[in-house]
C-alpha cells in the first residue's frame, strides 16, 4: 500500500534531482526544466499533505502555484528567445547583458 511518505520521499527525490540540474548545468533551457521539476515536486508534497490532511487547502495552492509557473514559463522562454537573438547562444555564462 503506498502511504503518504512514499509520495513526500519521491518529491524529495524529484526536489533533489532539480536542484543538481540547476547548479550543475550550463544550458538555461535545462535549468528552466529542472526548475519546473523542483516546483512540480512541490506540487505534489502539496497534494499529498493535503489528501492526508483531509483538506483541499494544498490542492487550492497547487493551483496557484501551477499559475505562476505557467507566466513564469512563458516569461522565461521570451527572455531566452530574445537572449539567443542577441548572442546565438543560450548557455547562462553568456548572460552578462544585464549588466551596465
Amino acid at each position: 500500500m503506498i502511504t503518504v511518505n512514499h509520495y513526500l520521499l519521491l518529491s524529495a527525490i524529484l526536489f533533489a534531482i532539480g536542484t543538481f540540474g540547476v547548479l550543475t548545468r550550463k544550458n538555461a533551457i535545462v535549468i528552466f526544466m529542472c526548475i519546473e521539476v523542483m516546483l512540480n515536486s512541490v506540487n505534489l508534497t502539496f497534494i499529498a499533505l493535503s489528501r492526508h490532511v483531509g483538506n483541499m487547502d494544498g490542492q487550492i495552492f497547487v493551483f496557484f502555484v501551477m499559475t505562476v509557473a505557467a507566466a513564469e514559463a512563458a516569461v522565461g522562454l521570451a527572455l531566452m528567445i530574445a537572449f539567443y537573438r542577441n548572442k546565438d547562444s543560450i548557455d547562462v555564462d553568456d548572460f552578462n547583458m544585464l549588466k551596465w
